[in-house]
């Protein structure tokens, strides 16, 4: 009986022996969760008769330490849940290790090419919608044509009375320098992604109101006038409203000659979607005080087309398609799977699992959001193997073996003294 025992005991070490050199391969691994072989009695009846490995723990719930790679798609989880993958037969499985990429038939897949689940993102929309494959834009965005340009910025109340004469600008004549206190140009867009300049000539008329004539290529495109209250600077016409678009002058570009502009053929800035040939100039916040004029906000909506220049991740789960216009997009947002008891799953490899009846129905969120953890970008989380903890397992092993190994031997000189004394 006690050989038997003895021999439950080194077979029982062999298999722990397994699991610690597994956790030791892979203390280099990333987010690989260190594993423990549970030793467990064998009894029959009221005698024992050995011992044997009755379960295997994995340490899922400790995370391991923070790794910066400097990598954009690279993001670890700082607290609880797993990353969202599906495998080629449709699984869903579940990880750790966030080493992502761009596949070749664009989708955002893992190191082992599973595609990566997420709310989809259609753009222009901002909004995440159903959860899905991330599928990743490679090719060309059309182009945005400018509809809005915001101007913010000090008029000077110093400025001299001047008289804009529009009449003698042309594409090969500037305005007179004496007819405007200043100018500001504005890059803008067709509905081709030409490239144009807007210019606003500004000049004061009298005390508290100041002339803005529109220059767009050196084509005379309109006129407007700012009104501001001579006791308090601030602009009263048009009146602002930071919420809308009031504080805004449309400018009408319905008689604008394009030709001469050097538009494309065809090429507009009339929104063809709403037929709209107006351009809202927005001046709210704009002042009207002594001293030197200056501008803060210059600057319009629209850009050329561009063609896609890779992803990055941002931290709160966004996957953001770059393109060469210096255009992003969000496409998508990594969705986390938190389970009522993750260390019920079912391990796939070294570092993937899947659902199980033991693990519960896993709850999807964002990161940051209810019991997901939040996402370290350009990292990756570590091994949780503990070196030291697993040598000196090695060594408990490597003496319990030795003992077992010694139960065996003292056994087999009993049995020889016994048949010799018969």
């Amino acid at each position: 009986m006690s050989f038997d025992i003895a021999l439950s005991g080194i077979q029982a070490i062999n298999e722990a022996l397994d699991v610690t050199s597994n956790n030791i391969a892979n203390a280099g691994t990333y987010g690989y969760k260190s594993s423990r072989a549970n030793f467990s009695s064998l009894v029959a009846g009221d005698q024992p008769t050995g011992v044997n490995i009755g379960s295997h723990t994995q340490n899922i719930g400790l995370s391991g330490g923070l790794l910066n790679t400097g990598r954009s798609l690279d993001a670890a989880i700082n607290g609880a849940g797993f990353f969202m993958v599906k495998d080629g037969s449709n699984n869903i499985n579940y990880t750790r290790v966030g080493i992502f990429d761009t596949s070749k038939d664009g989708f955002l897949v893992d190191a082992s090419g599973r595609r990566v689940q997420g709310a989809v993102i259609t753009p222009p929309s901002t909004q995440p919608g159903a959860q899905g494959d991330i599928a990743i834009p490679t090719g060309q965005i059309p182009a945005v044509m400018s509809d809005k340009v915001n101007y913010v910025g000090n008029l000077s109340a110093d400025w001299p009375v001047t008289a804009f004469n529009a009449a003698a600008v042309t594409p090969t004549t500037p305005p007179d320098p004496s007819t405007f206190s200043m100018s500001k140009a504005s890059v803008i867009y067709d509905t081709l992604g030409g490239q144009h300049t807007l210019t606003q000539y500004f000049g004061t008329t009298a005390p508290g109101q100041v002339a803005v004539n529109y220059v767009i290529d050196g084509v005379p495109a309109g006129a407007t006038g700012l009104v501001f209250s001579p006791v308090t600077g601030q602009m009263t016409t048009p009146a602002p409203d930071p919420t809308t678009d009031n504080g805004s002058y449309a400018l009408d570009l319905a008689s604008f000659d394009y030709a001469a502009a050097g538009f494309t053929s065809g090429a507009t800035l009339t929104n063809p979607a709403s037929t709209t040939t107006t351009m809202a100039i927005n001046y709210t916040g704009t002042t009207y005080f002594a001293g030197e004029a200056t501008t803060s906000t210059n600057n319009a909506n629209g850009y050329a087309s561009g063609t896609f220049a890779g992803v990055d991740l941002a931290t709160d789960g966004s996957v953001i398609a770059k393109y060469s216009n210096g255009q992003k997009q969000a496409v998508g947002k990594l969705m986390l799977a938190t389970f009522p008891d993750e260390g019920a799953l079912t391990a796939i490899d070294n570092t993937s699992w899947s659902q199980s009846l033991g693990s519960g129905t896993p709850l999807v969120n964002f990161a940051g959001v209810g019991m997901t953890g939040t996402l370290n970008t350009s990292s990756l989380e570590q091994s949780n193997v503990d070196i030291t903890s697993e040598l000196v397992g090695l060594m408990t092993s490597q003496r319990n073996y030795q003992a077992n190994s010694k139960v065996i031997q003292t056994e087999s000189t009993m049995m020889q003294s016994l048949m010799q004394a018969i």
